[in-house]
């Protein structure tokens, strides 16, 4: 990243503010245009279509069989923090056969979340390899829907195989400040995963 300071000494603040994209990732019907939306200082851009009987025996909408509208290519939003670090925010698509554009989203990352719900764990282990595979630096938020049985961070930790220095964080992402958390503890950890200069 590229922090510049001002000749003001070592206590000084940043002049301008630091950019940075981050990737939202996982399964189909997590939360990731749930999540843009909710923290997006700006209103966001969606790619969002309807479901039609097209995707029936091609998308898997086992557990999201209310859901009526996918993003097709991508959602985008901004949130500001700390007055100096922007953070642009991508929305990935969950279908398999939108995955594709993952790698143009990809370029330029720094960091990534990947949402997971615990009644379908298994839809975000493609985001976790993905960026395992690129070393991408990524959290792993669990997204708590109503109704859903809620697990213990260490239970989906062993189910999800995740190594130790992966944070993974419980929040519901429909609420701004529970998404605003997930979103400062990706900063701290690719912070602390970034090279020391």
């Amino acid at each position: 990243m590229d922090y510049a300071h001002s000749d003001r000494g070592a206590g000084a603040v940043m002049d301008r503010p630091v950019t940075a994209k981050i990737l939202i990732a996982g399964g189909f019907g997590v939360g990731k245009t749930t999540m843009v939306g909710a923290i997006s200082e700006i209103r966001p851009l969606r790619t969002e279509e309807v479901l039609t009987d097209r995707s029936v025996g091609v998308d898997d909408t086992a557990g999201v069989d209310a859901k009526a509208t996918t993003t097709v290519a991508m959602d985008f939003g901004r949130i500001t923090l700390e007055d100096n670090l922007i953070l642009y925010l991508f929305g990935t698509p969950g279908q398999q056969r939108f995955w594709f554009m993952w790698d143009e989203l990809a370029v330029g990352a720094v960091g990534a979340v990947v949402l997971a719900d615990v009644r379908r764990l298994a839809d975000c282990f493609p985001a976790v390899d993905y960026f395992e595979d690129r070393g991408t630096p990524f959290i792993v938020a669990v997204n708590r829907f109503d109704g859903a049985e809620h697990k213990a961070a260490e239970d989906v930790r062993i189910a999800l195989d995740l190594d130790d220095h992966v944070p993974l964080v419980m929040c519901d992402v429909r609420h701004r400040e529970s998404a605003k958390r997930v979103l400062i503890t990706m900063v701290e950890h690719v912070l602390g995963a970034a090279p020391a200069r």
